[in-house]
This record gives C-alpha cells, sequence and structure tokens, in this order.
C-alpha cells in the first residue's frame, strides 16, 4: 500500500479530482490518506500491532490516549517534500509534539510484509519516540534513545498477524561501514561535549549497542540494570561501568558483534498481540482541498508562511463555506496570521455547522487569550474570563484534553488573580496528560519551584535539559537546574519573570530523522 499527502500545490502538486482522500482512527493514531478504506484500515491495523509489540517487549502498558493525545501521521509524498518543510534536504522524517498535539511527518509509506523501505523505518522510529517520552519518566541518554528507535523500527511484518522485532538496520550499513566510530565514552554520554561535529555512525553504533545488550546471552539483565540506574538519576557513564564493566571491552565486543553474519530477532506472535477497532472515513472535498493548509500550520509557520497559508486558506473556504472542519482550520490560519476577530469569526462559523470540532474551540480561545492579554485594569479580569469559555466547552467534549487545563492555570496568572490549588493540580495533570511539551514542563517546575517543592521540579526538567533537540528549552532548562541545585527544598524560588513562559515550544527543533 501507498499512502499519499499532497502539501501545498507549488511544493507536493495539486490534489487529484479523482483522490480518495480518507481519514483513519484508531485507539492511538490519526492518519490521512488518499487511498482505499481498506488500504488505509490496514495501515493503521499494522500501526496499532505496532504499539502493542512495543508495549509488551518494554513492558510499558500505557492507557488509551484521549482522542486529541493521539499521534497524528502526515505522510507528504517524496523525500523532498520533508526537506522543503524543514529546511533541511537531507531529513527524511520529522516528530514535533506539544499538549496542542503531536505530529509526524514522513515521506510516502510502503508497507512490505518483509524489509521495510526507509520511510516506513523512519515513521517507526519516530513513533518509538512518542511512546518512550509518554512512557518514561526518566531521561534516557542520546545514544539509548536513538538506539532503542532504531532497534524497535527496524521491524517485519507478517501476513499471521505477527511482528518481528530486532531486525538487522540495513539503512545504517553505509553509516557504519562509511563513518568513522564513536568512541565509546562519546556514545555513551554526547551530554560531556559541547558539540555534535563529526559524531560519525552515532545512530548505526547506538543501534548495534542496543541490540547486542537486548539478545546478548553474556550480558544478560545488564541492559535492565542499566535502566535503573539511569532512572534513579545516576551518571551516565557512572550506570555504564556499573552495569556493562570495562567500557574499552563493551567497544571491543561491540565491533566484534557487528562482523555477525546472523543477528538474533524477536518474534511476537499475532496470539499475544491485541488491537481496539480501525475507523475510517472518507474526507469532505472541502477537507481534502484544505489539507495542505492544515499541513503548513500544524507544522508551524513564521510570519511570511502565515501569510502565504492563510491566503490558500481563505481560497479553499470560499469555495466550502459550509464545511465546518474547512472553518476551523480557517480559523487556525486566521489565528496564525495575527487576526484573533477573523479567528473567532471563522471557528464561530464551524460551531454553528458542527459543535463538536474541537479545533475550533481551540483557535477561538488562543483568539480571545491574546485579546485578554491588551486588556487592562477590571476589563482584563473579565476578559481572561471570557477568555475560558471555549476552553471549558472543549473540556466538556474531551475532560482530558490538556489545553483546558493549562488555560485555566494561566487564567488566573494573567489576569492576577491568586492561583489555587484546583489550578495548580489541572497544570500538574496537564503535563502527565502531554509529557513530550517541554515548554509546559518548564511552567511546571516553574510553579513547583516556587512552592519550595524543589526536588520535583528539577525531576521534571530533567527531560527537558537532556533533550538533544530541545533548543532554547533546553538551555532554559540547565541554567534553571544549575540554580535549582544551590537551593533549599522547602524554600520557595521566586522566578525573576512572573507569568506563563510560553515561547520554548517553536524554538525546538523537534526530531529529524536524516537518510
Amino acid at each position: 500500500m501507498k499512502v499519499l499527502l499532497a502539501m501545498a500545490l507549488l511544493v507536493f502538486g495539486a490534489v487529484s479530482a479523482k483522490a480518495e482522500w480518507h481519514r483513519a482512527e484508531s485507539e492511538n493514531f490519526i492518519i490521512y490518506a488518499d487511498d482505499r478504506a481498506s488500504d488505509v484500515e490496514e495501515f493503521a491495523t499494522m500501526l496499532e500491532r505496532f504499539h502493542a509489540a512495543l508495549a509488551l517487549l518494554t513492558r510499558r502498558d500505557l492507557p488509551p490516549p484521549s482522542p486529541s493525545n493521539r499521534l497524528t501521521i502526515f505522510v507528504v509524498g517524496k523525500q523532498r517534500a520533508i526537506g522543503r518543510l524543514v529546511g533541511d534536504r537531507n531529513v527524511a522524517g520529522f516528530y514535533t509534539a506539544r499538549a496542542s498535539g503531536s505530529f509526524a511527518f514522513v515521506p510516502d509509506v510502503n508497507i512490505g510484509r518483509r524489509e521495510l523501505d526507509f520511510s516506513m523505518i523512519v515513521l517507526l522510529h519516530e513513533y518509538v519516540h512518542h511512546f518512550t517520552i509518554a512512557s518514561a519518566r526518566f531521561t534516557m541518554p542520546r545514544w539509548m534513545s536513538e538506539g532503542s528507535a532504531e532497534f524497535f523500527s527496524s521491524a517485519q511484518f507478517g501476513a499471521d498477524g505477527s511482528v518481528k522485532i530486532g531486525m538487522p538496520a540495513n539503512h545504517r550499513g553505509w553509516e557504519l561501514a562509511g563513518n568513522r566510530d564513536v568512541p565509546i565514552e562519546k556514545l555513551l554520554d554526547m551530554s560531556r561535549f559541547e558539540t555534535d561535529e563529526g559524531i560519525g555512525n552515532f545512530y548505526g553504533r547506538s543501534w548495534a549497542l542496543y541490540h547486542m545488550l537486548f539478545f546478548s546471552e553474556t550480558r544478560a539483565g545488564q541492559l535492565v540494570d542499566y535502566t535503573r540506574r539511569i532512572a534513579s538519576g545516576d551518571d551516565a557513564l557512572d550506570a555504564a561501568r556499573q552495569a556493562f564493566g570495562d567500557l574499552e571491552e563493551l567497544d571491543l565486543e561491540l565491533d566484534r558483534y557487528l562482523k555477525l553474519r546472523r543477528m538474533s530477532a524477536i518474534t511476537v506472535n499475532a496470539a499475544a498481540i491485541s488491537t481496539g477497532p480501525v475507523r475510517v472515513e472518507k474526507m469532505s472535498e472541502g477537507m481534502a482541498a484544505m489539507l495542505p493548509v492544515i499541513i503548513r500550520s500544524k507544522f508551524g509557520v513564521d510570519a511570511e508562511k502565515a501569510a502565504d497559508v492563510l491566503k490558500d486558506a481563505r481560497s479553499t473556504a470560499v469555495e466550502y463555506p459550509d464545511d465546518s472542519g474547512v472553518l476551523a482550520a480557517l480559523a487556525e490560519a486566521e489565528y496564525d496570521a495575527g487576526n484573533d476577530q477573523a479567528a473567532i469569526e471563522a471557528a464561530d462559523a464551524a460551531l454553528a455547522r458542527d459543535e463538536a470540532t474541537t479545533n475550533a474551540y481551540v483557535q477561538k480561545g488562543y483568539a480571545l487569550f491574546r485579546q485578554a492579554t491588551e486588556a487592562q485594569g477590571a476589563d482584563r479580569k473579565a476578559a481572561f474570563a471570557a477568555a475560558m469559555a471555549p476552553f471549558r466547552q472543549l473540556n466538556r467534549l474531551e475532560q482530558d484534553h490538556p489545553l483546558p487545563l493549562i488555560y485555566y492555570y494561566r487564567s488566573l496568572i494573567e489576569s492576577g488573580q491568586d492561583v489555587n490549588e484546583t489550578a495548580r493540580h489541572a497544570l500538574e495533570r496537564a503535563s502527565e496528560l502531554a509529557p513530550f511539551d517541554h515548554s509546559l514542563a518548564i511552567n511546571v517546575a516553574l510553579m513547583q519551584a516556587g512552592e519550595g517543592k524543589i526536588a520535583l521540579a528539577m525531576n521534571g526538567l530533567a527531560p527537558v535539559a537532556a533533550n538533544p533537540h530541545g533548543g532554547d528549552a533546553s538551555v532554559f532548562a540547565r541554567a534553571f537546574v544549575s540554580e535549582l541545585e544551590k537551593w533549599e527544598e522547602g524554600k520557595p524560588y521566586l522566578f525573576a519573570k512572573a507569568g506563563f513562559l510560553t515561547d520554548f515550544s517553536a524554538h525546538e527543533d523537534g526530531d529529524k530523522i536524516r537518510n
């Protein structure tokens, strides 16, 4: 099966008039596809089988996500489409996650019963990251994060419903053969080094180390021991020495392992895999036409791109004025372009046609909040109270949506009111629902530090500080941790800048998978 998605008319080609656009929903995924309904259903089912195998082998049984916390997958055409979207022609996939939604952008996906093509491997790699962040409340060293993603994404799907995990990472063969080895200490703890320049075969060697530790009989239990040490807060290299022993010997053993002619893999039988139903619906003609706008909006836009996206959004909305999904996408484009009142009007128009259009509530809430920040005096409190209305309605539709919880807390902070315990718990609950949102994690840590909960704040900051793709958020988190390390537990730490910090997520690099 081939899943195709047009992105922008000039870059990715026009949407075919004969296209059969479908939206698939399963317990953990939302997929947009131009293909037969049966093929889209099969694709979603395969991803759910992979999720079940991943949960079984990692022994992490995640509760089902709320509807808006599922991973949304956009398959965007050729790899050059990803490159143009990201601004790097060597990037073959991109994953980004915030409380407002988690998205994976990958090229065309060809599903085979034997060796997967690189596009499918990229998609599975991104999902392993998504799954791991949601299920592990500790910071993985970078080699372990990328090595495990490579290990699990080198999968094979059997016609009988089984999933084979740990197949050779043949897509890393050239990297392993053509690049110099990463020194073992740098491989195990890149945080000690100031630059990633010349990291050579980092991905390939990380995969090989994870694979060797997972299957080695002579090193049985070492990977579990190492993981426990890391989870308890041990230094990465200290944990490695305690769990693996002599690191030079580990490096030599890894060299020998890579020369083996045959490697082990593990098959998860169909009987051990349980997946829920998949619902597939044909997208409306208007939503199919609006998909290029939706994808660019979800990926993120600057001022210049926002103006271009808005032009396309308005044109499509004129053609399909009664489609609630189209109007909600228009509201998002208007908000991104700074047109708050137009965003509110488009959101209201969407809700007038379908009261269950969740994105319309989100965009209306965003716009009202931005308007409220300009209000002064007594009007400010009223403005923020009014801005909460769409988020309250969204909460009634979806109780585990993180945004209403976040914006309840924000409404009190930004209107100058005292923050009650309900609001504090709401913000912490939002971070539990969206552990991948680093900007949110920083704000929770600021709140907790202000209450004197220093150890709790530092624990929440650790994954942000260690994230190699975290940009400004990671820089801030590391500096904040350094400050808190000098602070006394129980003594409130009052951050110099009061309020809710919202400017980190836009600067995160996301996770880019290179070909």
